[in-house]
């Protein structure tokens, strides 16, 4: 669906709403694609801005229109007209915020009640950062809803693609496309630690296989 003085395109186009806590750095993510920020759109009357991102596949090049939501969260919910339409989502929380990761269930409950069996990706932001306050073990909510989960670092491009590659292969019903040609990144803000990343990485990968706990404030 295009919005009023966008042009329409010849390859594959989706609808992406990314949503989560104003300051989780959905805007920043959004922006680390450098065309996306060159092309945007703004469309006031939802109070949103739509960045169209373009990725080269195995298959041809596919856009994601990228619908960020310029504040409006803070207002408390997002307008239906927001999800309207909605093709494909990003849940975004911040790591060094527990009251972000606390909330993911309301926006995930806002996002489903407009958009049926989308495909989902629930990302956890700023891992470069060193005090973290939501653990890789207390992030379960993914495995509830079977949601895929990305930890991310958009000031560092660390998992950049991943959400975008997760839901290429969902929307496309091809679990083997593959991104051809890397996407044009603003340069790192800041660098990560790799070493313990790769920890969290696998701390992840073990708590996959541990059974869900009853309740997730068990574990603030």
């Amino acid at each position: 669906m295009a919005l009023p003085n966008q042009q329409t395109v010849d390859y594959p186009s989706f609808k992406l709403v990314i949503v989560g806590d104003g300051g989780t750095g959905k805007t920043t993510f959004v922006k680390r694609h450098l065309t996306g920020e060159f092309e945007k759109k703004y469309e006031p009357t939802i109070g949103v801005e739509v960045h169209p991102l373009d990725f080269f596949t195995n298959l041809g090049k596919i856009r994601f229109d990228c619908w960020d939501t310029a504040g409006q969260e803070k207002f408390g919910g997002l307008r239906d007209g927001y999800y309207i339409h909605g093709q494909c989502a990003i849940i975004m929380f911040d790591v060094t915020a527990r009251l972000s990761y606390k909330n993911v269930p309301t926006w995930h409950r806002d996002l489903s009640r407009v958009c049926i069996n989308i495909p989902i990706v629930l990302c956890g932001n700023k891992v470069d950062v060193k005090n973290r306050q939501v653990k890789t073990k207390q992030v379960t909510f993914h495995r509830k809803k079977s949601l895929q989960y990305y930890e991310i670092s958009a000031k560092s491009n660390y998992n950049f693609e991943k959400p975008f590659l997760y839901l290429a292969r969902k929307l496309a019903g091809m679990a083997d496309l593959h991104f051809v040609e890397s996407p044009a990144l603003a340069p790192p803000e800041v660098q990560i630690d790799m070493e313990e990343q790769t920890r969290h990485e696998q701390e992840l990968q073990k708590a996959a296989i541990q059974s869900l706990p009853d309740d997730d404030d068990d574990l603030f």
